[in-house]
């Protein structure tokens, strides 16, 4: 309960059947305008992989996947997803996608070890992309490109879901700003990661993190990212490390940073090979998706994924995940959240 933000004098400005249809708006919406912005083709994806092909994503590399025995595989673990970043990149080798087009699916997770608050619950969803691109696009600068694409795709559902229901008005800023992790560092020495986060999105509004994964000059990472799917080793244009990073806006409703996108330009084999190392994770060679991968057997590629209850939360300013979705939550914070006039579905 330790987790809950209470926001001071919270209201709910949509109803219960108002906050359904918005949802229902905000997602038929945005992945459209996602797919033109992106030239993406939705794919089906699965619900779980088979355990120990390398293909789950490990996240910060200590969350526990779900996992169950299937019987007629003679008790073979299969693992609940936790997101799809290798899968999709053995998709676009499976489907021949050509340069410049890409795929994006829904996903849905289980991530039994979120502590759960109002940001963050057992049920994740969200819209994971992945697109293939040219060598010469592996760069800071087509990186940025193709974040600035994406926002203004959050800005054209924001609009279209403050025009439908007028008494929202919107927040996010014209433009998104970008920064390093360790240029936010120098900025913001004393802060911790969190706090430099919500001391930048105050300022700016819209802000792309750069450079996530990777040790900064004070020996710390901004925050943990798997070894094996984002490129954060890479020095790009700026002489700083990082072709990767996460998309944050400033949330006025709940007054913090938050956190709508995770994504990047993926490992090729040399940055794959140096990440393997510098986590002490080597034996990750030898694993399906990380044979085919320095095969040469997969494409180039950038991706991410956008949390879809995350996203309509924040534009239809709800002050808890799970007046968006319906999901687990201890007895006390449902209780709380009542009280607070946030009631959890």
């Amino acid at each position: 309960m330790s987790q809950l933000i209470r926001p001071n004098n919270y209201c709910r400005l949509l109803d219960a059947r108002q906050t359904e249809q918005g949802i229902k708006l905000i997602k038929e919406f945005f992945q459209q305008n996602l797919s033109t912005e992106l030239r993406l083709r939705r794919v089906t994806a699965p619900l779980f992989v088979m355990k120990g092909l390398g293909i789950n994503d490990d996240l910060n590399g200590v969350e526990r996947p779900v996992s169950f025995p299937i019987r007629d595989m003679g008790d073979q673990q299969a693992e609940v997803v936790h997101s799809l970043a290798k899968w999709k990149r053995l998709t676009l080798a499976e489907y021949h996608v050509e340069p410049g087009y890409g795929i994006y699916t829904d996903m849905n997770a289980i991530r039994a070890d979120e502590e759960m608050d109002n940001l963050h619950s057992l049920y994740v969803d969200q819209w994971d992309w992945e697109a293939v691109i040219r060598p010469e696009q592996r760069t800071l600068s087509f990186l940025r490109q193709v974040v600035e694409r994406i926002y203004s795709a959050l800005r054209r559902t924001e609009y279209l879901v403050c025009e439908t229901y007028q008494q929202l008005r919107p927040f996010l800023p014209e433009q998104i700003s970008f920064i390093h992790a360790e240029e936010l560092l120098q900025m913001y020495p004393n802060l911790t990661p969190k706090e430099r986060e919500d001391a930048i999105c105050r300022e700016r509004g819209a802000v792309f993190i750069i450079g996530i994964g990777g040790r900064l000059s004070n020996g710390e990472k901004h925050d943990g990212r798997a070894p094996d799917y984002d490129d954060w080793s890479t020095t790009a244009e700026n002489g700083l490390p990082g072709l990767n990073g996460d998309i944050l806006i400033w949330y006025p409703v709940l007054e913090r940073a938050i956190e709508l996108s995770s994504m990047g330009i993926r490992v090729d084999k040399t940055s794959l090979l140096l990440q393997l190392q510098l986590e002490g994770q080597q034996d990750r060679q030898q694993l399906y998706f990380h044979q085919q991968l320095l095969a040469d057997r997969l494409p180039l590629s950038i991706g991410g994924g956008i949390g879809q209850s995350r996203l309509c939360m924040v534009l239809l300013h709800k002050a808890h995940i799970g007046e968006i979705q319906a999901s687990i939550w201890p007895d006390d914070m449902r209780r709380e959240c009542r009280q607070l006039n946030m009631p959890l579905i």
